[in-house]
């Protein structure tokens, strides 16, 4: 009798264990798939009291979802690029007649100190200015194929610093720290963000490396929740006169080296936005 009491008792132990780690499991794929949903592919839960198998599985996820937001933004960035694409080229085959047309009448000696003069005027300038807005919007389609080299980054950094000096840094670099990128395309994407970071108010800068990441921080303006879902989308901005190119040119700059940079969910502590540059 007390040996099957005895029995009884392991197979419960037994069975209310493994039950615990079930619900441990179903809480894990629960919280994976909300993050899912809001777009949050940065999860990694911890791998700490699961069985090998799991253990490997879990590890599989946390990298996955890792390569499912390098996904995202690489098909996000071409769709914009074939949008604009398409765009430009019918924008483009409208203006081109106009400004043809509305020149050809300018060059008209009967035309010449008449009412019409001005009016064509106008519409050849206006035509003229709009050809070279979306000429620019164009660079963002024929980007130049980059000259990868490895970077000293710390000697990189000191450039940048050079044209900021009324910021104040704080820079946690290893010393013997290399970066395989563009020098040129780099050196613009930093720019743009302390150049952004500064015309938010941001008084000091961080940049750190961290788990194969570099972490770009400001003490700016926080970034609304609705903003941040959107500044990497091109032309859109919140600045008076903003182009609205600056980041999505950054995000596009860097994928073609390999790397994506997105906007952190909580920025690092002393600051309130952090920039992340990860491979």
């Amino acid at each position: 009798m007390i040996i099957a009491l005895a029995i009884a008792a392991v197979i419960i132990i037994i069975v209310s264990i493994i039950y615990r780690h079930q619900c441990v499991l179903r809480d894990r794929a629960g919280l994976m798939r909300d993050a899912i949903r809001h777009r949050d592919f940065s999860f990694k839960l911890p791998v700490k009291g699961l069985l090998f198998g799991e253990r490997a599985l879990q590890k599989a996820l946390n990298e996955m979802g890792h390569d499912i937001e390098k996904l995202e933004a690489h098909n996000e960035v071409e769709s914009w690029q074939r949008l604009t694409r398409v765009l430009t080229h019918e924008i483009m085959n409208v203006m081109a007649p106009i400004q043809s047309i509305s020149q050809a009448f300018l060059s008209d000696p009967d035309i010449k100190a008449t009412p019409y003069e001005e009016g064509l005027q106008a519409i050849h300038d206006s035509s003229s200015g709009l050809a070279v807005f979306v000429s620019n919007y164009r660079k963002m389609t024929q980007l130049q194929e980059p000259v990868m080299r490895d970077i000293e980054f710390n000697a990189f950094i000191c450039g940048i610093i050079s044209l900021y000096t009324e910021l104040s840094w704080n820079v946690s670099i290893p010393t013997d720290f290399k970066l395989n990128a563009d020098v040129d395309m780099l050196r613009q994407v930093f720019i743009n963000i302390v150049k952004n970071a500064k015309e938010a108010g941001a008084k000091t800068i961080g940049i750190k490396y961290y788990k194969s990441s570099l972490l770009v921080s400001n003490d700016g303006h926080t970034i609304p929740d609705d903003v941040a879902r959107e500044i990497f989308i091109p032309f859109f901005t919140t600045k008076a006169g903003g182009s609205g190119i600056g980041l999505s040119l950054s995000r596009q700059v860097l994928m073609s080296q390999g790397y994506l940079l997105r906007l952190a969910e909580r920025p690092e502590s002393s600051y309130n936005v952090t920039f992340v540059l990860e491979w």
